[in-house]
This record gives structure tokens, C-alpha cells and sequence, in this order.
């Protein structure tokens, strides 16, 4: 089974200033990782820097396990630096392993926002770049309004929207602009959701 098309942010979008909203006051965001009511895995945003000048790891490190005999079925781990200055992407570095198929890529500044999902700017965008091989796809955005959504300790109310096209997502930003929710469905059907930490 393939999950590379739904563990990570693919998204990317045309030039545009920054978000400064979108950078957790706490510096990390952590997500866990659910498939079918199971925890599989982890996915976190790491900010190290000054709002000028800054650096994001992304990790994501999920292992989804053939039932009752708990062997891994699929293995997918990714992670990856950006680095920001003065609101504009200056590199993007990421190592893949999809189940044993590597990826490497290596980028500059060529123009779009890495869509790595936390910056809220990419739902102003109508192309997204794959922060895995760097293609380019095009996406339209719905917005759906606020709703409150679980998250790991209770609820927040958070805005929603809807990323179709080369991208199938749907997420979710705080009041204060950071990432609070992901969803989107497996190949198989299932739905494989970001619930923060």
C-alpha cells in the first residue's frame, strides 16, 4: 500500500510574504498520527531562530502494522529542513524512505512556499510543490469556515480548509494561524488524521 501521497504535506504555493502567525510561540508543533482509530505514527514541526531568519524540521515516522501478528506492513519516514530569511524560503533539504524506496531533494529559493502544511499562507496558493521529489501541482482551496476540532486534551476552534486538485487535504489553523488538524484519505479508503499533541 502505498501512503506516500498522504503522510506528508505536498502543498506549495506562488511567492508570497510569510505568515509570521503560522510559527508556534512554543517552537515545536506535535502531532500523532491515526489510521482507523489506531495511533501510527508521529509527525512534528520543529522552529529554531528569529522571526527574520529561521529553520523548520519536519519528521514524520509512521508504521502501519498487519493486524493481530503486529508486523509492519509499511514503513514510511520523511524529514526535512527549510530554511526561512527575512519571509522567503532560502533552502528546502529532505531525506525519504517510502517503504524502502529513497528520495532525496535538495532546492532553493525557485519561487513557491514549501507547503509542508504549516504555513498558513498555502491556502492562498494555487499550485503546490511535493516536498518530496519537488514537482509542481496545481490545487484550488475551499474555505469552510470555523468549527471546533479534537485535539489531544480537548477542543479548539479552528478554520478550515479544503485543498482538492494535485492534493487532497484538509486542514485546519488556530486562532493564533498555527496548524491544529490534518486529514485526508488512505489509497485504501481509510482516512489518516493529524491530531495535535
Amino acid at each position: 500500500m502505498r501512503i506516500l501521497t498522504l503522510i506528508t504535506g505536498l502543498a506549495i504555493a506562488f511567492a508570497a510574504p510569510l505568515n509570521a502567525a503560522s510559527i508556534p510561540a512554543s517552537g515545536q508543533l506535535n502531532f500523532d498520527v491515526v489510521r482507523k482509530g489506531k495511533d501510527i505514527g508521529d509527525h512534528s514541526y520543529r522552529f529554531s531562530g528569529s522571526p527574520g531568519s529561521f529553520s523548520v524540521t519536519v519528521s514524520t515516522d509512521v508504521i502501519v502494522r498487519v493486524p493481530l501478528i503486529r508486523i509492519a506492513a509499511y514503513r514510511f519516514e520523511h524529514s526535512s529542513v527549510e530554511t526561512w530569511r527575512g519571509g522567503e524560503l532560502q533552502t528546502l533539504v529532505s531525506t525519504t524512505n517510502d517503504d524502502g524506496t529513497p528520495h532525496e531533494l535538495n532546492t532553493g529559493n525557485q519561487g513557491p512556499l514549501p507547503a509542508s502544511l504549516w504555513n498558513g499562507d498555502i491556502v492562498r496558493s494555487g499550485q503546490l510543490m511535493n516536498t518530496i521529489d519537488g514537482t509542481i501541482m496545481s490545487v484550488r482551496v475551499a474555505d469552510l469556515g470555523s468549527e471546533n476540532v479534537p485535539v489531544n486534551g480537548g477542543n479548539l476552534n479552528a478554520h478550515h480548509y479544503r485543498i482538492s486538485g494535485g492534493l487532497e487535504r484538509d486542514l485546519w489553523y488556530d486562532e493564533n494561524g498555527n496548524l491544529a488538524r490534518v486529514a485526508f484519505k488512505a489509497e485504501d479508503g481509510s482516512t489518516v488524521t493529524y491530531i495535535r499533541k
